[in-house]
C-alpha cells in the first residue's frame, strides 16, 4: 500500500529521504536532471509511483508527483501540472506517464 501525502512538499520531503533526491523537469526529448546536465529519454526510465495532489479551491493547483528510476541508476521526482505535459513531450513519454 502506498502512503497518502498530506500535501506535495510532504511527499517530496520523505521520498528525498527515502533516496529520491533528482529534481527532474520535462523536456521536448524527455525528462531534464539540471544538476547533472542531463537528459533521460522515456526509455530509460520508469514511473515508480505517482500521487495525485489537488488544490483546494482552485483547479490549477492540481499536480502530479511521479516518482522516477533510470536505466542509470538515479532516482528523483518530477511534478507536473494535471495533463500540462501532453502538447509539450513525445509520444512515448505521455504513454510513460499515462495515469490509469
Amino acid at each position: 500500500m502506498k502512503n497518502a501525502y498530506e500535501s506535495l512538499s510532504i511527499a517530496i520531503e520523505d521520498l528525498k529521504r527515502k533516496g529520491y533526491t533528482e529534481d527532474y523537469n520535462l523536456c521536448e526529448v524527455g525528462v531534464e536532471n539540471r544538476s547533472k546536465h542531463s537528459v533521460c529519454t522515456a526509455a530509460d526510465l520508469n514511473v515508480v509511483d505517482y500521487y495525485r495532489f489537488e488544490g483546494d479551491s482552485n483547479p490549477d493547483d492540481n499536480s502530479v508527483l511521479y516518482v522516477i528510476e533510470t536505466s542509470f541508476g538515479d532516482k528523483g521526482l518530477l511534478v507536473d501540472a494535471y495533463g500540462a505535459y501532453s502538447g509539450n513531450i513525445s509520444r512515448e513519454m505521455i504513454e510513460k506517464l499515462r495515469i490509469v
